[in-house]
Parts: structure tokens; sequence; C-alpha cells
């Protein structure tokens, strides 16, 4: 009997992204964001074994698990995932990388990693499920924690939070967005429109801990999110080669802003007259945002033009890891050669 599930131009079904069935607990935003990955990848017609997943520790690190079976995925220590990923990617250059993070697993014990990286302008799309806690490990506060925030057997956090979005802009990343796992649509665009990024797509997406941080004053909660959540943009991702149609000009102008394969990402208006190609602007709304605690969401900051790391570097069409010994050992007439020129 022939099958009636709909099939992408891969001739794959959404099935064929999916992974295994999540260990999280029910209600965790993080599973809404893999089943937005999912999503996207089925749409953007990726097939799965064309992209490598990567992740570090932490609940938001087990999420790999949960989508893109057919993908090798490498869970490595505790905030040391960009420098597996940065030397994954060199080896081969044909895979597209797919990192997911935590707020501790970046912006604690793997900040000076993921400043460098986001600096390399690795071609890596960066996901951070920010809930402002250490879920893993029963409730800690993380680097993202709300000031002042008061959890049972925690205490009160008496440090000022990091800002993700922020540092990666400091860091000079040429893809900066946030968005709230509880407005699944705008974290599928998202992150469709960071996969066809060519350099290091940070996505801080607030995910809400329903175990340890989900009171109604947080600021990582689902409550205060879906209250609070302020809109730059309407995002739409239009893929290379298709026609780009707007049917719904009642939110005022489109911005248009093309990437590097062609596709689109498609930006119209809410209230704000807001150019994400600004980084001044973008600083002075990131900062204006933590000074009166507004969770803006969309595409903070784009570079569609920067180079990436793998462009910096004469690596050649076959990827490092596929190259014959012969490829890859010089003679020893050729080292002799590079040993005189040093001298």
């Amino acid at each position: 009997m022939m099958s009636l599930e709909k099939t992408n131009a891969a001739g794959l079904t959404r099935n064929d992204y999916i992974g295994e069935p999540s260990t999280l607990c029910k209600g965790c935003g993080h599973n809404s964001i893999s089943n937005m990955i999912i999503s996207a990848c089925f749409e953007l017609n990726i097939r799965p074994e064309k992209i490598v997943k990567f992740s570090g520790i932490g609940c938001s690190s087990k999420s790999p698990t949960y989508f893109l079976n057919q993908s090798f995925g490498f869970n490595g220590l505790h905030g040391r995932m960009p420098s597996m990923a940065t030397g994954a990617l060199f080896a081969d250059t044909s895979l597209k990388g797919l990192g997911v993070s935590g707020d501790g697993d970046t912006a604690n014990i793997g900040l000076g990693q993921f400043k460098h990286l986001v600096r390399r302008n690795v071609p890596l799309v960066y996901i951070v499920e920010n809930n402002g806690v250490y879920g893993l490990t029963k409730g800690q506060f993380s680097a993202t924690a709300d000031y002042g925030l008061s959890l049972k057997r925690q205490g009160q956090n008496i440090y000022l939070p990091v800002d993700i979005a922020l540092e990666a802009l400091a860091a000079n990343a040429t893809f900066v967005a946030r968005s709230f796992a509880g407005d699944p649509k705008q974290v599928k665009e998202i992150i469709k429109a960071a996969l066809s990024h060519e350099g290091t797509a940070v996505i801080d997406i607030i995910s809400p801990c329903v175990t340890f941080n989900n009171q109604e004053n947080a600021l990582h909660s689902y409550s205060w999110g879906k209250g609070h959540e302020d809109p730059l943009h309407e995002v739409e991702f239009v893929p290379p080669r298709d026609e780009i149609t707007i049917e719904d000009f009642s939110h005022g102008e489109v911005r248009e802003v093309a990437l590097h394969d062609g596709s689109t990402i498609v930006l119209k208006k809410v209230e704000k007259d807001y150019d994400p190609t600004n980084k001044k602007e973008a600083m002075r709304l990131l900062g204006d945002a933590i000074k009166n605690k507004w969770l803006i969401t969309g595409l903070i900051y784009v570079d569609p033009d920067a180079v990436n790391l793998l462009d910096m570097y004469d690596l050649g069409k076959t990827p490092l890891n596929r190259l014959s010994d012969e490829n890859l050992r010089p003679s020893r007439a050729e080292l002799e050669k590079i040993n005189q020129d040093l001298t």
C-alpha cells in the first residue's frame, strides 16, 4: 500500500528526521526546540546524514539524541563543544554543523571556548537552550540566572546575569538571534535561516525548566515569556530559487536579507523599524532590553558577507578526512624544503 505521508524534495518524510524518545521532563522547552529542528531540516530538504551534531554536558546537551537519528553526533566534555566542533568541521567541510548547548555549558565553564568559536566564524549553528539553571544537577543558578531570583534550596542569586546574545555580538558574531521555546513558529524560521548562514549562527532560546525555574516572576519561565515577549519582526525564511512572495502587507515594511546560498530571510515589521545588519543598533537594542527586562526575540544581527573560518584556509575540494596518506604526508624532500625555508 502506498504511504500517504508527505515527502520532501529529498524523498524523505518527517519521520526520517526524528530521533529517540525524549527522557527530559514533560513540558521541557528543550523538547519543543528539538521538534522545530526536525521540522526545519525536513522543510529545507536537508538529508540527515549531511548534518553533524555536537553537544557538551547538561539537559540541553542530551537533546541531539532526540532529533536526526541518522546524523553523526558527538557529545563532548562540559563546555568543550566549540573546540570539538571546530576540529570536526575542519576535517569534513562537506557537512553542516549543528551544536546544542545550554546556559551553563556555554556561559559558565564554556564561555571562553564559545567566544573564540564565534570570533573565528566557524560555520556552525550554535543553539543555546537557555533556562537559567543547571537542570541536570538539581537546579543551581547558571550564569544567565536573573539577579535576585530566589529558588528553593538555592537561596537568592546575588550576581548579575550574562547575556549570551550580547556576548556573541561582542565577539563579532555574524548571526545572532533570540527566541522563546513557547513561540515554535519563530524558532523554526530562525533555525532555517541559521542553517543557511555560512558562519557561526548563535541562537539564544529561552527554554523554561518546568522543574526548577518556572516561577511566574522568573525571566526564564513560560508565564513570564508569554507575557513579555517582544518580537522585533515576523521572520520568514525563503529557500534559494523559490519565488519570493509576500501575501500579507498589513504589518508594514518588508526587509529582505540575502544569504550566501541565495536564500533570503524576509522580515516583516511588527512595531519597530529595525535593521538587523546594523551592529551598533543591535548593541543598543540588547542594552535597552537588559535595562527594561524585555524579552526581545527575532533576528538581532546578521552579516551575510562575512568570511568564515574554513574560507580562510586553502583546504581544497576534497575533505581532509577523505584524503589518502600520500596526499596528507609530505615527502622527505618537501619537508627538507620547508625546513630550509624556515631557517
